[in-house]
């Protein structure tokens, strides 16, 4: 059986120092890791991520964007 992996997504170019371009692909073997960085990587007013379990596809976390409750 294949190890979990997680990925962060975004439908804009995330800008945080946690997560610079060349790691918008980056695989994380841990949901909490991938949960961190997501979150420490987003302008907390505006941007959306979501980080997606690769095997399955579901949507493990997501951060509310411009227009969402929080």
């Amino acid at each position: 059986m294949m190890p979990s992996q997680y990925r962060i997504e975004s439908r804009v170019p995330l800008a945080g120092r946690l997560l610079p371009p060349p790691h918008y692909t980056r695989l994380y073997g841990n949901r909490s890791l991938a949960v961190a960085v997501a979150v420490k990587s987003v302008d907390a007013n505006c941007q959306e991520v979501w980080v997606v379990h690769v095997q399955t596809g579901e949507v493990v976390f997501r951060t509310p964007g411009v227009g969402h409750a929080s």
